[in-house]
């Protein structure tokens, strides 16, 4: 029985087997669902558990090269925030919300959360 780091399993299997240049998205509740794309829902209810706690979870043991996010989440968000974020992720490229969505599809998997702050999506690249 796993005691520490993520437990969920489904959340567990599909990180272990994202390998080098991959990308994982982290999504808020409001994401557009991709069927494409494996998804592992955690949303319980608002703000649990937030994007910013599973990038928390997850950045323990995944080896982060590169971030994407969209330009609008440090227009919609408290500078308190942004920095959270920044703190955790390499050097992030902000770019418009289109953009960003386009980069979507060739993903590994999504994990949606309960977040309810504006535009927090993150895609992780695997070093």
């Amino acid at each position: 029985m796993l005691r520490t780091g993520i437990l969920n399993p489904q959340l567990n299997s599909l990180l272990s087997r994202i390998r080098h240049t991959n990308t994982l998205v982290i999504a808020d509740r409001g994401f557009p669902f991709w069927p494409q794309i494996e998804t592992v829902d955690i949303s319980l209810v608002d703000d649990l558990p937030t994007v910013l706690n599973v990038l928390q979870a997850i950045a323990a043991n995944f080896v982060i090269g590169k971030a994407w996010m969209a330009a609008e989440f440090k227009e919609h968000n408290t500078t308190e925030l942004v920095e959270k974020f920044e703190r955790i992720l390499p050097p992030v490229v902000f770019e418009p919300h289109i953009d960003f969505k386009r980069r979507v599809p060739g993903a590994i998997g999504l994990v949606r959360s309960a977040g309810t702050a504006p535009y927090s999506n993150v895609i992780l690249e695997s070093a």
